[in-house]
């Protein structure tokens, strides 16, 4: 009979767990006792909540925190920081397998996986990392903090498990959960989350991956790493459907050498248990197949925690899909009440998370008028190679009539890449067509995500791309790419006539 890995039998009770459990939800903690009012009410303790708080109470303001379950949300906990430690893990391993690539030795056929080392590096990472979100810290710069069941009871006011707590504003930045998606019998059958994954004991031998998002295309490659047969189920025709398509090819294009078994324009209909086997349907256009896995993770997606906060008695609107309504200083309907984080944007990134609770903060406490819009933000996706964006794509650029000029450069053209055997991938950067303002960026590299924070730092100075091909990088280097696209640029700028007039004064 096959083993369950849809509930963990819970994450070993070692040092490293008592150690964050104490940090981030001590057992003997109590509540304080609320000082009326409070001048910032914070409901969450993820990214968006501790920014907001640490960034209030270094204000003078008096400040509450409020959680219904472990400070540092889901990305300390379960998001990012174990996503990002456990794909380290299987890098090396990968790297190991692929050593003659590199001019090593031929390891030995067998490259036996430790799943139990893993996990324990990856507790011990998150348990260290914890102490920057420490209860005690918070408390000790001068935020209350409370635990508890939050509820509105008003325009200016809630309650922690029943205790009354008055504001002048307040912030949700309740964060959100993973979707499930509604397939017949998974419920029964049983499936991980990334709010479960990270508490696995055993490596599941056979992984089906739900959704070619972020988090299922960084997870399916890191579990086949670690030594899973992990296929990967996504209903549209290439993975990561936002990004530049040249990049999701070339994710698909990694995914078949690390022997991820890919299912695009394929959807998972039904999931049944027989035998001890869970048995999975999958029906792509009119072919219909079945596989056996021993796993099954839900990465699809994520809905916003609006549920159970009551929200209608404070008069704020909101949907289960959009989550909280805001305006572009991200106040809700209630002008005392604001939103910051996956609660309310599309775009759910932590770094995007902690900039909106900083813009909430000027803005209730401050009497700023900050806006989301005006943030430059980027994002990527962890995979091998890591694919990063900043700015507009091209088809937005289109849809809003603005003209465009592409500069390109392949990664295997970049000395360094090819030193160090990771000549795939790309630096993409968009210009409006006429000038060197740079309107938006892709990367496709081991260390995209490293090198995208350049650009970012250009279009937030406002420098232009014109600039960039003045900036000398060490060599070699892989963000010499950036360079490269940069001296491109400047040689469109050699018209005819101007290269005709230098000809003309070489020539005297």
């Amino acid at each position: 009979m096959t083993a369950r890995f849809d509930v963990p039998r819970g994450t070993p009770a070692d040092a490293f767990e008592r150690k964050r459990l104490a940090e981030v939800h001590p057992a003997a903690w109590r509540n304080p006792e609320p000082s009326a009012p409070y001048q910032l009410a914070i409901v969450g303790a993820g990214p968006a909540g501790l920014t907001a708080a640490r960034e209030a109470a270094s204000l003078g303001a008096r400040v509450a925190l409020i959680e219904r379950h472990l400070i540092g949300g889901t990305c300390f906990n379960s998001g990012c920081i174990p996503s990002k430690t456990l794909i380290r893990t299987a890098s090396v391993y990968a790297e190991m397998r692929d050593a003659t690539r590199y001019g090593a030795q031929r390891p030995a056929a067998d490259i036996r996986v430790d799943f139990a080392a893993a996990m324990a590096r990856l507790r011990r990472v998150r348990s260290h990392l914890t102490a920057t979100t420490s209860v005690r810290r918070l408390a000790a710069s001068g935020v209350d903090v409370f635990f508890g069941h939050t509820r509105f009871e008003g325009v200016d006011s809630l309650s922690v498990d029943g205790q009354p707590l008055r504001f002048e504003k307040a912030l949700i930045a309740t964060g959100a959960r993973p979707h499930i998606p509604d397939i017949p019998g998974l419920r029964q059958a049983g499936f991980l989350t990334n709010a479960t994954v990270f508490d696995l004991t055993e490596l599941p031998p056979r992984l089906l991956v739900i959704g070619g998002g972020p988090l299922g295309c960084e997870l399916a490659q890191a579990f086949q790493r670690l030594g899973s047969r992990v296929t990967i189920v996504q209903d549209w025709p290439l993975f990561l459907q936002h990004e530049e398509r040249d990049a999701a090819q070339t994710l698909s294009d990694a995914f078949a050498r690390d022997g991820i078994e890919v299912r695009l324009n394929t959807d998972a209909t039904a999931v049944r248990v027989e035998g001890g086997e869970t048995l999975v349907d999958l029906v792509s256009a009119d072919y219909r197949s079945t596989i056996r896995v021993d796993a099954i993770l839900a990465g699809v997606g994520r809905r916003p925690n609006v549920q159970g906060l009551a929200l209608e008695a404070a008069a704020v609107d909101y949907d289960d899909r959009g989550g909280i309504r805001v305006d572009d200083q991200l106040r809700s309907s209630n002008p005392l009440i604001f939103a910051a984080g996956d609660v309310c944007l599309e775009d759910r990134y932590t770094d995007l998370a902690e900039e909106s609770a900083r813009i909430v903060v000027r803005n209730a406490l401050l009497g700023g008028c900050e806006r989301l819009s005006a943030l430059v933000v980027p994002w990527c996706t962890y995979t091998d190679p890591e694919i990063a964006h900043v700015g507009m794509y091209v088809r937005e650029a289109n849809a809003r009539g603005i003209p465009v000029k592409t500069f390109t450069v392949p990664m295997h053209q970049n000395d360094r890449a090819v030193t160090d055997s990771e000549e795939g991938g790309f630096v993409k950067i968009h210009v409006r067509e006429g000038s060197d303002t740079i309107l938006g960026a892709t990367i496709v590299s081991r260390d995209a995500g490293e090198m995208i924070n350049e650009i970012t730092l250009a279009m937030v100075a406002g420098i232009g791309l014109r600039t960039l091909a003045r900036v000398i990088h060490a060599y070699p280097t892989k963000t010499e790419a950036i360079r490269d696209a940069a001296m491109a640029y400047n040689r469109t700028r050699m018209t005819p006539r101007l290269l005709a007039r230098l000809h003309r004064w070489l020539a005297r």
